[in-house]
């Protein structure tokens, strides 16, 4: 199944993402595109970064992901093609790619000059038609070389010892609902049985499972589906409640 799915910032009322479906579907009427999300915060490449690399494992190995996040803007060196788990990107170069994995695309492709053109629509004019024919069965290899110059962005990390970890909220859903960079497996390696988790105005000395374990309007803590530390306030907005943003710090103390 020739399989594309698209992620950008172009929100539903323009013409922009029904533009660059139609352009991929010119080339092949048969494609199947899937839509990721066109609700991406303007320019925001860590909102884009976060819902991309925790949903492409979900797709089929294969699969082709257009990535239309800032490519004209300042940060974009050109536009590339990467392979990564089995999973085919085009996207520009301006740093996305880089926060998908812990580890770097294992073949990087930089487009040749005679597949761009000079347009203010990069992602319908360059991307689009690549990212079909990728999906049609061409290579990334054919249309272009070796990237050398490949940008990347560094993704906060939550800082651990032995008496506490230091992490950061790195998500904010529309729930209000805090995740943060703290993984289930550093906490569980360090946890020797007593902890306090403190966020915000907010502190908790257990974890749930699920939202449902507190009675509403208080806070919770658990490790979620992406076994990652989630804080918040039950059947609250955590963010508006907690007065906490994206990068707030997160602290876990352990008791001995």
């Amino acid at each position: 199944m020739a399989l594309v799915t698209f992620l950008s910032d172009f929100g539903d009322q323009d013409y922009y993402v029904p533009a660059v479906k139609a352009r991929m579907l010119s080339i092949n009427p048969q494609l199947s595109i899937i839509d990721i999300s066109h609700s991406i915060e303007p320019y925001d490449l860590e909102h884009a970064a976060f819902v991309l690399r925790y949903s492409f494992r979900e797709f089929p190995k294969g699969t082709v992901h257009l990535v239309g996040i800032n490519t004209t803007g300042t940060m974009t060196h050109g536009y590339i093609g990467v392979k990564l788990e089995d999973h085919i990107f085009v996207g520009p170069n301006n740093g996305i790619l880089s926060l998908l994995a812990d580890q770097d695309p294992g073949i990087m492709v930089q487009f040749a000059d005679i597949h761009l053109k000079d347009t203010p629509f990069p992602t319908r004019d360059i991307l689009a038609p690549i990212a079909a024919k990728v999906a049609s069965g061409a290579a990334i290899h054919d249309f272009g070389g070796p990237l050398t110059n490949f940008r990347k962005l560094m993704s906060r990390q939550a800082k651990a010892t032995k008496e506490h970890i230091l992490g950061h909220v790195i998500r904010i859903d529309r729930y209000g609902n805090l995740i943060t960079n703290i993984r289930r497996e550093v906490f569980e390696k360090l946890n020797p049985g007593k902890f306090t988790i403190q966020f915000g105005r907010e502190s908790v000395q257990k974890l749930q499972t699920g939202y449902d374990q507190v009675e509403a309007g208080d806070p919770y803590a658990f490790f979620n589906s992406l076994d990652l530390l989630e804080i918040g306030i039950h059947h609250g907005h955590g963010g508006n409640l907690l007065g906490l943003k994206r990068d707030s710090v997160v602290y876990i103390n352990f008791e001995s």
